[in-house]
């Protein structure tokens, strides 16, 4: 196994990690000190999976290890961490149900649209729009998991400076939506030629 594909198993190692000190509830460990020292330790994890996905791409084109196994379990590990970090937003509050619901509409549609097309034998590439969806749905999943981490901290903070960071995280969780859905459609649309069944 190539160095590329390495970083890519990786982050999907360090995927549940994440979730177990992200989930930790201060009620079970006994204090909120702890739970802030818990979610910093989930925020370096997450950093850690992101970086990962930075450079095993680059590493993979660069030095042509580009393998199968890569095109398949990277945009897979982007996926499950994403939708994994999302799930735990919901279950601690800070996400809404509904959105989470868009995003994981959005993945199954779109996964589903190329297992029926690759059955005919033609391999869809993603888009540049669901590369940048991708990216920030990270940044919007890092911005949340760093707000869990400054959970107690924020409270010492001036009132005004927790709004603006609470409304900007609020702000990457609504573009990242945006982007959920403009992805979308610019997929069907770009690959419209597929739902018509020659004959």
């Amino acid at each position: 196994m190539n160095l590329a594909n390495k970083l890519t198993l990786l982050r999907l190692i360090l995927i549940p990690f994440y979730v177990v000190f992200l989930m930790l509830d201060p009620v079970l460990i006994g204090s909120q000190q702890n739970i802030v020292f818990f979610s910093h330790i989930a925020l370096t994890i997450f950093i850690i999976a992101s970086l990962t996905d930075t450079f095993d791409g680059k590493i993979a084109r660069k030095y042509n290890l580009v393998t199968d196994f890569g095109k398949f379990a990277d945009p897979l590990a982007d996926k499950i961490l994403v939708v994994s970090a999302m799930v735990c937003f919901v279950a601690l509050g800070r996400m809404p149900f509904w959105a989470v619901i868009i995003i994981l509409a959005r993945e199954f549609a779109i996964s589903g649209f190329r297992l029926v097309v690759a059955g005919k034998g033609v391999v869809l590439a993603a888009s540049m729009i669901a590369k940048v969806k991708t990216g920030w749905q990270m940044v919007m999943c890092g911005f949340m998991t760093f707000n869990m981490a400054a959970l107690v901290t924020k409270q010492g903070w001036p009132q005004v400076v927790t709004t603006v960071y609470d409304i900007l995280t609020q702000i990457t969780m609504y573009v990242a939506l945006a982007l959920t859905i403009i992805s979308m459609i610019d997929y069907f649309y770009k690959n419209r030629q597929h739902f018509t069944t020659k004959k």
